[in-house]
């Protein structure tokens, strides 16, 4: 019987199912090529009765050229209590919802490129919202929410410290995290 001294070492022995080389591939052909990088997203709203749209969400710009293959829908609605038909979440849970999804792929992606090995990950998003701007009851109460909070709850190969390390890696590259601390400018036409 032989004995195996030193098993050869996995230079990246977890799977959390995100490919990091491909990641870090694409991050250096960038780096090589920054006009690559401008993507363009795009979604097209219809609405359906009542306070019930469906956004559609066909193909995008990046990479230099169109990607059109991809095709996605959501729809949103309201609540009952504000005599809408709750056919889909509300436009702020879909906010909440692209937070809590944005951060909870950073975290996986920065996890497995620091060879963490994840177990369960949850994000729980709350956020808080005075609807007397939204339905005109007070001008100076602002429309959207005051407050936004994103609380983790992650088992993992890692100590409370490379974890807090990874949840602030995921929001320091979030694309939705900087959508909703930062100001971006709109235009909206008719």
């Amino acid at each position: 019987m032989t004995i195996i001294e030193n098993p050869p070492v996995d230079t990246n022995p977890v799977d959390n199912g995100v490919n990091v080389e491909a990641l870090l591939g694409a991050r250096e052909a960038l780096t090589q090529a920054p006009p690559a990088a401008a993507f363009t997203w795009r979604a097209r709203c219809d609405w359906q009765y009542g306070t019930h749209s469906r956004t559609e969400v066909q193909g995008f710009f990046g990479l230099g050229e169109e990607h059109p293959a991809r095709s996605h829908s959501l729809d949103t609605d309201h609540p009952e209590i504000f005599a809408s038909e709750d056919k889909g979440m509300t436009p702020p849970e879909v906010v909440l919802g692209a937070l809590a999804g944005c951060l909870t792929a950073g975290v996986a992606s920065v996890a497995t490129n620091r060879g963490i090995q994840l177990r369960s990950v949850t994000a729980v998003v709350e956020a808080d919202m005075d609807i007397q701007g939204i339905l005109g009851i007070d001008p100076d109460v602002r429309n959207g929410f005051s407050a936004i909070r994103v609380d983790f709850d992650i088992d993992a190969d890692a100590t409370d410290e490379e974890i807090r390390a990874v949840v602030a890696q995921s929001q320091k590259r979030s694309a939705v995290f900087d959508i909703v601390t930062n100001p971006t400018t709109v235009v909206v036409s008719a």
